[in-house]
């Protein structure tokens, strides 16, 4: 009998029709980590699933991986669900996924908590950009349902607490594919026509996928590059969300969103009435020193009897005068006795009191004084100055002391 023989191809479109006819081969759940993973730009993800012993190719097509919330990365721990089949092309088996879920988490969260990270990577969780807060809005801008209870107790809240603030709605849906467009588009359009002086962005309680707009990366980076400061208000007090920390304020609740952005008017009318009553006390003591000072000049002598006030101020000036001319007298004959003292100190010390007792001074024709022999020679002329005038002379001779 002749042997048939067989393509490669119809191998392996024969292999695949039998592994997928094999039910235990369709709706696989496997665990394992992603290694070798690559996202082609025709929309489908190429990975390896492999876990201690074993390694398995994996493929998930665009349309698939479209559900995805979360993004894959090497070293992802995954649950994929899908079947076993062979590619004829190149003869290998794979995994062809439908789903993809993280291992020990849901799809949900581990998007949220990738979001957080690489937008905190960013900065844009940091406290140095947030804005303050203004603490008397005139205007706030609501960005949420129209339909919803929050808004009309945001609106209750607000009329009680500050009637002066105006209110401007800006209705979009909370929830849904379209939710985090409108959203967006919100926040642009109030920042660019400038609607307001503060927006309160959020919406009710609900599950994590009636919360997941606000979750969602352009609502955060949309509250982030607004100038106008941003409250978020979303869900309850458990609920966090990444609008929460990306805005500038973060309110547990919508209610509290509404008490947050502008004052109490109760609270503020207390304050006036201590101010008032503080400006009182301050007026009050001012009103009695200025009576004591009134009442101390209208009894002070000047006011009383202006000319007896003057005769006292003339007496007193004149006794001022006659001190002072006192201690000038004084001064003066002091220094006079210090000059004389000095004069005689002087004189005692003056040449010419030398020369009255019968001494002379030599000096040379150029007016030197002679101090030594060694200054003069026989024949040279000199000068001798005595107590009532001088005397010239030639130098006949010069004799050195025998010592």
């Amino acid at each position: 009998m002749e042997q048939k023989i067989l393509s490669v191809l119809q191998v392996n479109e024969y292999i695949r029709s039998v592994m997928d006819a094999d039910s235990l081969l369709t709706g696989l759940a496997i665990r394992g980590e992603i290694s070798n993973y690559k996202l082609y730009p025709s929309g489908h993800h190429y990975f390896t699933l492999k876990d201690e012993g074993s390694a398995l190719r994996c493929v998930m097509f665009r349309g698939n991986a479209a559900r995805l919330r979360f993004r894959l990365d090497n070293g992802m721990k995954v649950v994929a669900v899908g079947k076993i089949s062979v590619f004829p092309r190149d003869g290998a088996y794979q995994l062809y996924c439908s789903n993809l879920a993280v291992d020990g988490m849901g799809d949900l969260h581990a998007a949220f908590e990738q979001l957080k990270a690489n937008l905190a990577a960013e900065g844009l969780f940091d406290p140095a950009h947030k804005k303050s807060i203004p603490a008397f809005p005139k205007t706030i801008g609501i960005i949420t349902s129209s339909a919803g209870a929050a808004v009309h107790d945001m609106l209750r809240i607000l009329n009680k607490r500050y009637p002066l603030v105006k209110v401007r709605l800006l209705p979009v849906r909370v929830q849904g594919a379209e939710a985090p467009g409108e959203i967006v588009a919100a926040i642009r359009y109030a920042n660019q026509f400038k609607l307001a002086d503060l927006l309160i962005v959020g919406r009710g309680g609900g599950s994590i996928e009636d919360l997941w707009a606000f979750n969602d990366e352009l609502v955060a980076r949309a509250i982030y590059a607004s100038d106008i400061p941003v409250i978020s208000a979303v869900g309850h007090e458990p609920d966090v969300t990444i609008s929460d920390y990306v805005a500038d304020l973060r309110a547990a609740t919508p209610s509290n969103a509404a008490e947050l952005a502008v004052p109490d008017q109760d609270a503020l009318r207390q304050t006036m009435d201590s101010m008032v009553t503080a400006m009182e006390t301050a007026l009050s003591r001012q009103l009695k020193a200025s009576r004591r000072q009134l009442e101390m000049l209208a009894s002070s002598p000047a006011l009383i009897s202006p000319v007896e006030y003057l005769h006292q101020r003339r007496n007193i000036l004149e006794l001022l005068e006659n001190r002072l001319t006192a201690a000038q007298s004084r001064n003066v004959h002091l220094l006079r006795q210090r000059y004389l003292t000095a004069t005689a100190k002087l004189d005692a010390l003056s040449p010419l009191k030398v020369l009255s007792r019968g001494y002379a001074m030599a000096q040379t024709g150029e007016g030197t004084v002679v101090r030594s022999i060694g200054q003069i020679n026989v024949g040279d002329e000199i000068l001798l100055k005595v107590s009532d005038g001088e005397i010239s002379a030639n130098v006949c001779n010069v004799k050195e002391d025998a010592i």
